[in-house]
């Protein structure tokens, strides 16, 4: 503290008297000493002039003190121990929503408990302490480990603190300050007809399962529905946990919470060490596809209207104003039409399952993995199995267009295809298995076709940058191989994209010293289309030196990845300790301080220590005839799903959705004139007796054309 900086007024002159130019801190000991000596204590209270004291109104309090007194001998060591805490039990959101934090479960939701939380952490800090030693401890003493990893794995997890972290107690919301008046609606979420019933194969036709909800909802949409939000602790089995829900930001510059992209490279810090939040954020996005928000937001892109969520599409954040209940904040582009979102979230729900065992949690979840599945069909425009992407950036690289075949979506999709059946396995659909297995092979032999020799290109549309080395071009690979699957890839065309990875993306750029950069051309410059194109992330180049791990590339991953450490954490790098950005370019600017990604630096531990994980042997092949039955029903789902060619992505579901209001509306319209004049009489009353036969038979009709209409629609 500066002396200027001190208290006024005529106190201040007793710090004065003296030395006047000995530190103000050794001026300010010399006082207490002074004082304790003549009044029996030390204190500054008449340091504080008339003038300059603030007191406080009755009743509230500006500020507090804690001190501690202890006589310590000559040659001996004392600790204080201090405690910090506060108590802030409720979570409000600019929505209106109010909730209560994880803690109130043990403390209560009274704003009074500060003292007992402080009193607790004083009374465990050790045993806390201790634990954590324990934890860190044998990878922190293994020396196959470069000396730079261990720390920076540990301190990569500021974020899961940092990040405009919040854990709720998995409650309802406990206020609400709004009524929302739009239409929305989820079907049926619930997996219990897996679970029960005699008639096998009736029981495990998951697209007979999805159309009987689709045609329950039409047919009850003007009814209360309760469960219209991305409120995932409805999934709950009896025996599981209610852990509550967890929310973080992408970023400090960019408040989505859970954005999913995004997790899907973070995830892997969430399901070592907190795998049971983990599973409740996946809960909350499998309810997530299942629900439909019609509400209307404008594209940043071009300011066109599209609805805010549709079913079948996983979002691509949970929320920022009212989370749960009004998902995708996120408005650059129409994320709706995203091709990594739906096959990440396959990736993640059946790593989940295979890293806890967690059946219960497959079975919940299952309904949603298929629609998502079924939602992506739409975007095979020419059948032969593999999706294509649609000449905007419509994935995680949000300035990076792509068009046609890609690697990276493709390579989503194809392990997305092989996750579902192995995930079909774990809950008993035999003909799911079988069909997504049989996907799986026709879409493989299409994605082989971007191999050019050394690597797989960038996508097959045949433009200037088609042939660009993208960094992060085995992320399907990547995962298939984290989740024990079959790799999708040959391994050795793995290990030869991974080598030229390294060789271009890496040592190309300030002699491998600062990661991976996104895109490099196949002349060693880099990828100039577009800005993410030619920066640096440091999520994904955590994430490809992952993917070295399991292709036993393992001096190259730690050589990949050392150039994170060496920007961002070391004593010569950029001074971004405790802050890891997105990402950077080649002159060393930043983009987003503070940023989700970067936890992806687990991903490698997993890599590390995924012994433990069984692989999955290559099945036989699976013919076209024998999963007709199957085929049938997941084109029919898909069919439901597919969005129209209008601006706002309306699928057919939703129209007829519309089309069934529509008649609705001109019941009620009906039903509510009057045909009564006001002297009425018998003659009138009979007239109105058979206006209202007619109108009985009008509403008869009604609902006869619209079932006709849906049946014409939808099931031939």
């Amino acid at each position: 503290m500066s002396e200027s900086g001190f208290y006024g007024g005529e106190g201040e002159s007793a710090l004065h008297d003296h030395d006047e130019k000995a530190p103000i801190g050794y001026r300010l000991w010399r006082h207490l000493r002074q004082e304790k000596s003549e009044h029996g204590r030390g204190s500054f209270d008449h340091l504080n002039s008339e003038e300059m004291s603030m007191p406080s109104e009755p009743g509230s309090l500006i500020g507090a003190a804690v001190a501690a007194s202890l006589a310590i001998p000559a040659g001996t060591v004392q600790t204080v121990t201090f405690s910090l805490a506060w108590a802030c039990p409720e979570i409000n959101f600019h929505g209106g929503r109010t909730y209560h934090r994880r803690y109130t479960k043990f403390y209560g939701t009274h704003s009074n408990v500060a003292s007992d939380i402080a009193r607790d952490a004083i009374i465990e800090h050790h045993k806390w302490e201790s634990e954590i030693e324990a934890w860190q401890r044998p990878i922190l003493d293994d020396k196959r480990l470069p000396e730079w990893y261990p720390p920076t794995l540990f301190n990569e997890l500021y974020y899961l603190n940092s990040g405009g972290t919040i854990w709720t107690d998995g409650s309802p919301p406990v206020h609400s300050l709004r009524t929302i008046q739009q239409r929305r609606y989820s079907i049926d979420r619930s997996n219990s007809d897996f679970r029960s019933g005699e008639d096998k194969s009736e029981q495990n036709d998951t697209a007979i399962n999805i159309l009987g909800r689709m045609t329950s909802l039409l047919q009850e949409i003007h009814s209360p529905v309760s469960m219209t939000s991305a409120f995932g602790t409805n999934l709950l089995q009896k025996a599981e946990e209610n852990v509550g829900q967890f929310l973080y930001f992408e970023g400090i510059e960019y408040h989505m919470c859970n954005t999913y992209d995004v997790h899907f490279y973070a995830s892997f810090a969430l399901t070592m060490l907190f795998p049971k939040l983990e599973l409740s954020i996946q809960r909350d996005f499998a309810a997530a596809v299942m629900m439909h928000d019609p509400s209307k937001m404008t594209l940043l892109q071009d300011g066109t209207w599209v609805q805010r969520k549709v079913l079948g599409a996983v979002p691509h954040d949970i929320g920022m104003r009212d989370p749960w209940f009004e998902v995708n904040f996120y408005n650059l582009h129409n994320t709706d039409r995203w091709k990594d979102l739906n096959p990440k979230f396959v990736l993640q729900v059946y790593r989940d399952v295979v890293a806890t065992g967690n059946k219960e949690f497959a079975e919940a979840v299952w309904p949603s993995v298929y629609v998502a599945m079924a939602y992506m069909e739409q975007f095979d425009k020419d059948g032969d199995g593999m999706i294509e992407n649609e000449g905007f950036p419509d994935q995680t690289y949000d300035t990076w267009s792509v068009s046609g075949v890609s690697a990276y979506c493709g390579g989503l999709w194809l392990a997305a295809l092989q996750a579902a059946s192995a995930l079909a396995h774990v809950v008993g659909d035999k003909g799911s298995e079988d069909y997504f297995w049989f996907r799986f092979q026709k879409a493989k032999k299409v994605y082989e076709k971007l191999w050019n020799g050394s690597y797989f290109n960038y996508d097959n549309s045949g433009s200037k940058t088609s042939s660009s080395i993208q960094a992060d071009q085995l992320a399907g690979h990547w995962y298939a191989r984290a989740c024990g699957l079959f790799p999708i890839v040959d391994e050795d065309k793995a290990r030869k994209a991974l080598e030229k990875i390294y060789n271009f993306n890496v040592l190309k750029v300030k002699n491998g010293r600062v990661g991976a950069a996104n895109g490099m051309l196949p002349n060693g410059e880099p990828d100039m289309c577009t800005l993410q194109s030619r920066e640096i992330w440091s999520g994904v180049t955590y994430a490809v030196a992952a993917g070295m791990i399991h292709e036993n590339m393992v001096e190259t991953a730690f050589k990949t990845a050392v150039g994170v450490y060496e920007v961002a954490w070391s004593e010569q790098g950029s001074g971004y300790a405790f802050q890891t950005p997105e990402g950077w370019d080649f002159e060393g600017r930043y983009r987003s301080l503070g940023y989700m990604r970067p936890l992806a630096i687990w991903a490698m531990q997993w890599a590390l220590t995924q012994h433990k994980i069984p692989r999955q042997e290559m099945k036989a092949e699976i013919k076209e005839e024998s999963v007709t039955r199957q085929h049938t029903g997941f084109k029919r789902v898909a069919h439901l799903l597919r969005l129209s060619d209008e601006a706002d992505s309306r699928s057919l579901f939703q129209e007829a959705l519309l089309t069934r209001a529509v008649f609705t509306d001109m019941e009620a319209a009906l039903s509510n004139y009057s045909f009564l004049p006001d002297d009425s009489n018998e003659s009138h009353f009979m007239f109105d007796l058979k206006i209202s036969r007619d109108l009985n038979a009008f509403q008869r009709i009604a609902k006869f054309v619209w079932r006709v209409w849906f049946c014409h629609t939808f099931w031939n």
